[in-house]
């Protein structure tokens, strides 16, 4: 991760679950009891999605906990949310999407330059022998690397 990024979360069965063909920077509408809550890691995201309404992009079923210290004033932790991209990457996820199996999924959240960020990945949904071929190829990989270990000792 490049200086100036802190990662808060990352998910991992996204890249299990789905191929990933391509990749967007985004930045996320968010209320200020909302962003305390991302600073102390309190999200949940493990069947988050995004679609495309009325030229905006929104992010479904991104759960953020409410911030114990704001009484009043705290946000609605099940709400979608706003995402913020260029009008041209909207255009290109429309088309995308509008295809037979393509998907937005959240693939991580972090802060640059203190302001919270989605990589979102347009996504298609693997079937179950390419994940086994994934497991394979770890497999081979941890194998080989066990190795070059026990040769090197």
């Amino acid at each position: 991760m490049p200086s100036g990024e802190k990662s808060i979360a990352i998910n991992r069965k996204a890249r299990f679950d789905y191929t990933v063909d391509e990749t967007y920077e985004c930045g996320i509408e968010l209320l200020g009891t909302e962003v305390k809550s991302f600073r102390d890691g309190k999200i949940s995201f493990p069947d988050a999605w995004a679609e495309v309404i009325n030229r905006e992009v929104w992010l479904r079923s991104l759960r953020i906990a409410e911030n114990p210290f704001s009484s009043v004033f705290n946000h609605d932790p099940d709400r979608k949310k706003k995402l913020l991209l260029h009008r041209d990457e909207i255009k290109r996820i429309t088309r995308k999407t509008e295809e037979k199996g393509y998907t937005l999924i959240p693939l991580s959240f972090y802060f640059k330059k203190g302001r919270v960020k989605v990589e979102l990945g347009l996504c298609k949904g693997k079937k179950t022998f390419d994940k086994r071929a994934d497991i394979r190829e770890k497999d081979i990989k941890r194998e080989v690397s066990r190795e070059f270990r026990g040769k090197l000792s």
